[in-house]
């Protein structure tokens, strides 16, 4: 139960910074966004994913295009917002700090 939790834990917060990288290689429909978790083993399901991007097109990082679709209702296109691009950019930065102090403390464990 406690590994379980920690491995929530730790997926949880990365997923942002995942989903807006994603999301940086050009506009994207949420389900393009599921799929690439799912290939990376990130696991969501849309019920979590709306709720994300919401926060985050709240937040200023995102914006979204309708577009429409031959099959059925217009389709959201989220794409970054100029802020979103600034936030990305920095999370990068964080993500290299942050794989170098767990390497560096998990050292010769192995």
């Amino acid at each position: 139960m406690i590994v379980e939790n920690t491995q929530t834990q730790m997926r949880k917060g990365i997923l942002e910074y995942c989903i807006l990288s994603i999301i940086a290689k050009g506009e994207t429909y949420a389900s393009d966004i599921i799929s690439e978790l799912k290939k990376a083993q990130l696991l969501v399901v849309e019920g979590t994913l709306y709720p994300l991007l919401t926060r985050l097109k709240n937040n200023g990082l995102l914006t979204y295009n309708w577009v429409e679709s031959i099959s059925g209702p217009p389709r959201k296109y989220y794409v970054l917002s100029d802020e979103g691009k600034t936030v990305l950019e920095q999370l990068d930065k964080t993500w290299q700090e942050l794989v170098y102090a767990v390497e560096t403390a998990i050292g010769d464990r192995k």
